[in-house]
């Protein structure tokens, strides 16, 4: 049967050991593995692998010798506990011999763990699970996690769920990043919280929060969007230096100077545009956002805007002789003059 993704998180974190197995399948083998590593880890105990609980089987194998699957599933260990047998990178190939595996299936035998890439609707494999009254199938899609499972993260890592604006943040953050960076991050957070008992905060966040290429290119932007031209050049010199391509510059800026036009042109102002914003904006970004849409008035937004497009669309053209990198940083320069303009 399908597991719906509402009830995949009260599964994952307490898998049943009643029922005989469950498939996981997805497009992202990272976000499937540490779906699949939840629920073995849950299953079989930390000390379970060590006590040879978990049986490991490629699907490669599983096509190839039929009564293979069967038997890991029957088989006894020499010690007590839970078993699981995981088969990893199966595809409708391995339909036949699991359906017969689960067939067999009795109360006391291993639970059944596989692992696939991603599966069409009318995939053989999937249908096995799908129609199965005990089984489960369980499709993991690249959408960011929601808040129930990043308080499941934020509790594992051994941290107080945060104050509103944090969790704002750790929902933002998470938007942004791969399952197991953010996972990381949780975790380094909790380490950076060790033996402090003050509330996890925004800044906390901001601290802990990996560096990227889009941190140095937010540098740029808020250079420009606060109005000093001298900043600019070295900040320029640096992105050029790391392998910044100009495009991906034009991107940023041209996301961020939409973002503060619908800010500075909301109804209620800037406040009541940033609480708009989806994905949320917290802390320090926040107070940046507001001071920013309020020096730029909409009229000269919209001239920036013009400007970016413009100048995207001769990074882009098959006739353009100047150097990419040097027209950015001319248009940026410009920029940072508009908003200083009367």
């Amino acid at each position: 049967m399908k597991l719906s993704p509402r009830d995949a998180t009260s599964y994952i974190a307490r898998p049943d050991p009643g029922r005989p197995g469950i498939l996981l399948y997805g497009a992202d083998p990272m976000r499937v593995a540490d779906r699949r590593q939840k629920i073995v880890s849950h299953l079989i105990g930390p000390e379970g692998e060590a006590e040879m609980r978990l049986n490991r089987v490629q699907g490669a194998d599983v096509r190839k010798d039929g009564a293979l699957l069967f038997d890991a599933l029957k088989e006894q260990g020499f010690f007590p506990g839970q078993r699981c047998v995981f088969v990893e990178d199966a595809t409708d190939g391995c339909a036949k011999p699991i359906a017969a595996a689960l067939e067999g299936w009795r109360p006391g035998d291993a639970v059944l763990v596989v692992t696939a890439g991603q599966l069409a609707a009318k995939s053989a494999l999937r249908k096995v699970f799908e129609s199965h009254p005990q089984a489960y199938a369980l499709g993991i899609y690249n959408d960011p996690p929601g808040r129930e499972e990043i308080e499941g993260i934020v509790r594992e890592s051994g941290l107080d769920l945060p104050d509103r604006d944090a969790m704002d943040g750790l929902v933002a953050l998470a938007q942004t990043l791969e399952p197991g960076d953010f996972r990381q991050t949780v975790q380094k957070l909790a380490l950076y919280k060790y033996g402090d008992t003050s509330p996890v905060t925004a800044e906390d966040i901001t601290a802990c929060a990996p560096a990227s290429t889009e941190a140095a290119i937010d540098d740029v932007l808020d250079i420009v969007s606060d109005g000093s031209p001298q900043k600019l050049g070295p900040v320029m010199r640096r992105l050029e230096a790391q392998g910044t391509k100009p495009t991906e510059l034009m991107i940023f800026a041209l996301r961020h100077f939409k973002t503060l036009h619908a800010v500075a042109s909301a109804p209620g102002g800037p406040s009541a545009g940033i609480a708009a914003l989806r994905p949320p904006v917290f802390g320090p970004r926040r107070s940046k956002l507001e001071r920013q849409a309020g020096r730029w008035p909409s009229l000269k937004l919209q001239t920036a805007i013009g400007l970016l497009v413009e100048t995207d669309l001769k990074l882009r053209s098959a006739g353009q002789t100047a150097p990419d990198m040097a027209l950015v940083e001319r248009a940026l320069l410009r920029l940072t003059m508009l908003g200083n303009s009367r």
